[in-house]
């Protein structure tokens, strides 16, 4: 649970145009077992991180079941979701430092990763920001950032909340906001993440690309196909998976370089409408990532969780997690994992017919998960909203 805390922290440190960080797995797992000290926090305000007073009908309940549903009107509650990787801009936090929590966060997050995090959110470069070691701290604590401009706008939607879920990367500010893992430590925590993905990435160099298809694409074929390809080519990691299912005819594909290009190709040949490189620096969710599972999971046994406070959906099978253990055996296979985000949309927004859906709150930079919402359930989508930095 955190409490809100005052400290200053220099941060004059800022990222130089040549710094790029360059660790081995041996490096990885060392600092995956280094974590600062909790810091003494002073009971003066909570942070939306800590979204139910004690004593609320809304705290502490059991996250065994399917989805949790409160015999309230739907209307009168809120699913709040947090997007990952790739929805980063420059200039994400400028609706937002006027809010003195903000400010404390990114500084209390700058002191943690030693470069000052505000400054490349607000001004970049984008080459900087884009880049995997930088990005992903840099959503977590802008999207938990956004939580404090949902507060202050909408308190009912924090207090209301029945169910949160992030895409990927999101899914760990959902686990911060339902007060499982304290925030400085879920700072810590990214980064090693950030820093494993990263070195997965070199070692095993890959991409990923947005597919769109019809009834009649051959989707499958066509992945199965290119790991033939590149077998027979002698490529050294073959991978080619769906990483992410996003909506209706449309997935990501994740996997090594000729994989892609083999899809790009012959897009025609399995009627394959669209092919749509993304702009990251790995095959996330696939096997490539294998390196980075171990330097996370060591990282993660490091810090000691609380159940959630609300349903966290996994990104693995879309089902809210059962308590901290669960989380601590699934999360780490998130990273090679797939994004079932379509199947998790459809567990989350489940209802009879003519019944009611609750109030929706994306928090973070971009919109593309009210998008993505927009596809999968518009009756839900007509009730959602993006609280933006």
């Amino acid at each position: 649970m955190i409490r809100h805390f005052i400290r200053k922290f220099s941060l004059n440190k800022s990222i130089r145009k040549d710094e790029r960080p360059s660790k081995n797995i041996s490096n990885l797992l060392d600092d995956a077992l280094v974590f600062p000290e909790r810091r003494q926090k002073q009971p003066l305000k909570e942070w939306s991180t800590l979204p139910y007073p004690e004593g609320t009908v809304f705290q502490r309940r059991d996250q065994g079941l399917k989805v949790l549903r409160p015999n309230i009107n739907p209307r009168e509650t809120s699913i709040i979701l947090f997007p990952g990787q790739g929805s980063q801009f420059v200039g994400m936090g400028a609706q937002l430092v006027q809010i003195p929590e903000v400010l404390d966060m990114y500084e209390i997050a700058s002191d943690i990763l030693k470069y000052n995090l505000l400054e490349i959110c607000l001004k970049g470069p984008k080459k900087d920001l884009d880049r995997t070691v930088f990005s992903q701290p840099a959503i977590l604590v802008t999207s938990l950032a956004c939580l404090e401009r949902l507060k202050e706008e909408r308190p009912n939607a924090i207090e209301s909340c029945i169910s949160t879920a992030g895409f990927s990367l999101g899914e760990i500010s959902a686990l911060v906001f339902a007060g499982v893992i304290p925030f400085d430590q879920a700072v810590r925590l990214v980064q090693i993440r950030a820093e494993a993905m990263q070195y997965a990435s070199d070692l095993n160099q890959g991409g990923m690309a947005m597919i769109l298809y019809g009834p009649d694409s051959k989707l499958n074929f066509a992945i199965k196909a290119a790991r033939e390809w590149c077998a027979q080519k002698g490529t050294q990691q073959p991978d080619c998976v769906i990483a992410n299912y996003l909506y209706p005819h449309c997935k990501v594909v994740a996997g090594s370089e000729e994989a892609l290009s083999f899809i790009e190709k012959n897009a025609n040949v399995f009627n394959i409408k669209r092919v749509k490189r993304l702009p990251v620096s790995g095959a996330f969710h696939s096997t490539l990532m294998k390196a980075a599972v171990e330097p996370f999971r060591a990282a993660l046994n490091k810090i000691k969780l609380d159940d959630p406070a609300i349903a966290v959906h996994s990104n693995i099978d879309g089902m809210p997690y059962k308590n901290a253990d669960h989380i601590k055996n699934q999360l780490p296979m998130q990273i090679i994992k797939p994004v079932k985000w379509e199947q998790t949309l459809h567990i989350l927004y489940e209802r009879r017919d003519g019944e009611s859906f609750p109030r929706t709150f994306e928090c973070g930079p971009g919109q593309g998960l009210r998008a993505i919402l927009k596809q999968v359930n518009a009756k839900a989508w007509n009730t959602s909203y993006n609280i933006e930095p």
